[in-house]
């Protein structure tokens, strides 16, 4: 059977994915095609359901609820540390200034609005983000991904982590990204695929190394430090990416609501989210 695998060309996913990628475990008869994209990309994508298994924001989800359920390893999850807003001079407030954002359906910019709603939001591709910030064009950039470990190199100051805030506001993790299935793929295969992907994710933890080479090229510009690949994977790729835990399921759905609640997300909040909730 062929799956369609679409996911961020980052280091962290490359890393995840690098065992189903490399041959390093039996597909159990699935033929996988991988399929790379921007995170904001995938969202609009998954909207249309066109890909059998994604990597999505879990902002987006909530618009594709009825296609798709979220595979319980996987998960892009931070804990203190999330999307950072950047700025060349040091800023009091965002308050009614041009800030460059990744995707309105991305969960750094669901985070950004519970934050302070009251900014003039500029949509860029994630990588340019920084770059507009330096030439002037922004106020301020909203950064993800790798950039969360470069912007100071650029010669740019943090306004906020946006993970550490919600931190201190919930007590919880910071779910940001996951990796959604489709439904209409059945029970069985959904299983199947949820045993691959953890036995993915568990083969890369296991041989880190080895894994971390092959992430490296997808690594943009902390490729040259392996340090600093390596601490980046690692926020993202842990014990968390196996299974999010009772407490990063709590925090999935708080952020949804709230998301809801504020009418950020116009959208009904899901009532089963991940696919080991459903039944066979």
């Amino acid at each position: 059977m062929r799956i369609r695998v679409a996911h961020s060309p980052d280091s962290d996913d490359a890393f995840m994915f690098y065992a189903m990628t490399m041959g390093k475990i039996d597909m159990e008869g699935f033929e996988v095609e991988h399929v790379l994209a921007d995170i904001e990309t995938l969202n609009r994508e998954a909207l249309k359901g066109t890909y059998e298994v994604s990597a999505v924001s879990f902002h987006a989800y909530p618009y594709i609820a009825d296609k798709y359920l979220v595979l319980p390893s996987g998960g892009s999850v931070g804990d203190g540390y999330g999307p950072i807003v950047v700025s060349i001079q040091s800023l009091n407030t965002i308050k009614g200034k041009k800030v460059a954002v990744p995707g309105r359906l991305t969960t750094a910019y669901l985070l950004l609005k519970l934050y302070e709603p009251e900014f003039e939001e500029v949509v860029l591709p994630f990588d340019r983000i920084i770059e507009a910030v330096l030439e002037g064009l922004v106020d301020a950039g909203l950064v993800i991904h790798e950039g969360q470990l470069s912007y100071e190199e650029k010669g740019l100051k943090k306004f906020v982590d946006l993970g550490k805030w919600w931190k201190e506001q919930t007590g919880l993790p910071l779910p940001l990204g996951c990796n959604v299935i489709r439904r209409d793929l059945g029970m069985e295969n959904i299983r199947k695929f949820e045993r691959l992907m953890r036995a993915s994710i568990e083969y890369a933890l296991n041989h880190w190394e080895e894994a971390l080479s092959f992430a490296l090229e997808y690594a943009r510009d902390i490729r040259d430090d392996l340090q600093k690949t390596k601490r980046f994977v690692s926020m993202y790729v842990n014990e968390r990416t196996l299974d999010y835990g009772e407490d990063g399921r709590q925090a999935v759905k708080l952020l949804l609501q709230k998301g809801v609640e504020k009418g950020i997300i116009k959208a009904d909040m899901p009532h089963i989210i991940f696919s080991d909730e459903v039944l066979s």
